[in-house]
């Protein structure tokens, strides 16, 4: 996905949970955010559906690549980004690993094989509000 900024401005957007709801079609807010984003930084989700998974970033290498991990209930996901110099601005890359257990595994699968269109849905909406 191109965004028409640098690197290091797409990145600092991105990952920062304040900015979260401004651009993640999913989320109502964040709550309990804890610091500034780093390694270890945790926060909460608020969904429009309700769900509130608890979320924590497991890698920043600023202005490179940064993954979030989030777990609710029986349901884990993990998201990375991946970014790179374009002409223009940067590519952001995502990559979406999503995993249940019990019965929730079949909708698990469900949700992994859409997920990807919602977050580059996403990834649009950022690029537009960075433009």
């Amino acid at each position: 996905m191109r965004l028409p900024v640098a690197p290091e401005v797409a990145f600092d957007f991105l990952v920062d949970p304040r900015h979260r709801p401004a651009w993640q079609s999913s989320l109502a807010r964040v709550e309990d955010v804890d610091g500034e984003p780093r390694v270890g930084q945790t926060w909460v989700d608020v969904t429009r559906p309700g769900l509130r998974p608890r979320m924590e970033t497991t890698v920043l290498q600023r202005p490179h690549r940064w993954t979030e991990r989030g777990t609710w209930r029986s349901f884990a996901a993990e998201l990375t980004l991946t970014f790179a110099p374009a002409p223009g601005g940067c590519e952001v890359e995502p990559t979406l690993a999503l995993r249940a257990t019990g019965p929730a595994r079949p909708l698990a699968g469900l949700l992994a094989r859409l997920a990807p269109y919602a977050v580059r849905a996403d990834l649009r909406r950022a690029a537009r509000l960075l433009a």
